[in-house]
């Protein structure tokens, strides 16, 4: 019977030498593809900024300065991932672009999934600058906030309060929910109501105070400003004054200041009461005797020969000298 002789047992360092060396071998024989990979995406991120510049530079010549900026990004993120897709393909010839595209499409749902909300405010932002209802400068009302928009970006917009404090709105948010534009137009009515007395006469009142608010520096002239009767309140006639100014919010604030002061001054010239506040107080149970004729109708009980017998005044049966 004949032996079999067992192959010789390799030494280990032996094999991780010869792995190294195929190892070795490989690598420098894909170093061109990885050379020519890396320039090809070196060159395109040179061409993309070049391009992303332009995209800018273009918008901002037409006065679209948020917009070239989010453009330009997506233009230079585009070529950079195009770019890469093509510089693996250099790399590894084997790989087919379309096994990347198709891995891509199934990785990008559930990338869509993960960033619902930043591409929601990526597409919202993108329309709110293509359509432009308000601009860079403008002062706006969304929901509770209110101030100037500083910088539309790609995921919010930035507004600056009144009392100097930021508020960053997603552009989701902005894009459903209705905004004030208090500056979309040049000029803005204000308004504020003035209550005179019951003893004055309303005509009187009102060409008076028309005359002091025309009189103002800053308030239209066309239209000029009114003042309507609009309502008899329980202290005092209500006179409603409008009149228009410039949009801005320091123009609003300080030229209805000046409107207020000239409607005082005119009243206290030409002895326009601008009444308290009053308030008359009834008692129902007022059957004292000293009330009078208790068969006329009065308030707490209806007209009638048999009025309510009458209750003991406060005095009454009483010695006032007594302690």
């Amino acid at each position: 019977m004949q032996s079999v002789t067992p192959p010789p047992v390799k030494d280990p360092l032996d094999l991780i030498v010869a792995k190294l060396h195929v190892v070795s071998n490989d690598f420098f024989l894909q170093l061109p593809n990885i050379l020519g990979g890396i320039v090809f995406v070196a060159v395109a991120w040179f061409l993309a900024k070049i391009v992303a510049n332009g995209v800018r530079k273009a918008l901002h010549r037409k006065g679209l300065v948020d917009l070239g900026g989010v453009l330009a990004l997506l233009v230079f993120g585009l070529i950079v991932a195009a770019s890469l897709l093509i510089a693996s393909v250099i790399v590894f010839p084997s790989v087919k672009p379309a096994t990347i595209i198709s891995s891509l499409g199934i990785g990008s749902v559930a990338i869509g999934f993960a960033f619902k909300d930043i591409l929601q405010n990526l597409l919202a932002g993108i329309l709110l600058l293509i359509n432009r209802p308000y601009r860079r400068g403008d002062q706006i009302v969304v929901k509770e906030f209110e101030g100037t928009v500083e910088h539309i970006q790609s995921r919010a917009t930035l507004i600056k309060t009144y009392d100097g404090r930021r508020v960053i709105i997603p552009n989701s948010d902005v894009y459903t929910s209705p905004v004030i534009v208090n500056t979309a137009f040049e000029t803005r009515r204000d308004q504020f109501d003035i209550g005179i007395g019951y003893g004055d006469k309303p005509d009187r009142a009102i060409r008076i105070f028309e005359e002091a608010i025309a009189g103002i520096d800053g308030v239209g002239a066309e239209p000029g400003p009114e003042v309507l009767p609009w309502g008899l309140d329980a202290s005092s006639v209500t006179l409603r004054a409008r009149w228009w100014s410039d949009s801005k919010r320091t123009n609003i604030v300080h030229l209805r200041a000046r409107v207020i002061l000239a409607i005082w001054q005119a009243a206290a010239e030409n002895g326009i009461d601008l009444p308290f506040p009053t308030q008359q107080i009834l008692f129902h149970d007022q059957t004292e005797e000293v009330d009078g004729d208790r068969r006329r109708q009065r308030e707490g009980w209806p007209a009638g020969d048999q009025p309510p017998r009458a209750r003991r005044g406060p005095l009454e049966g009483r010695d006032i000298g007594s302690n």
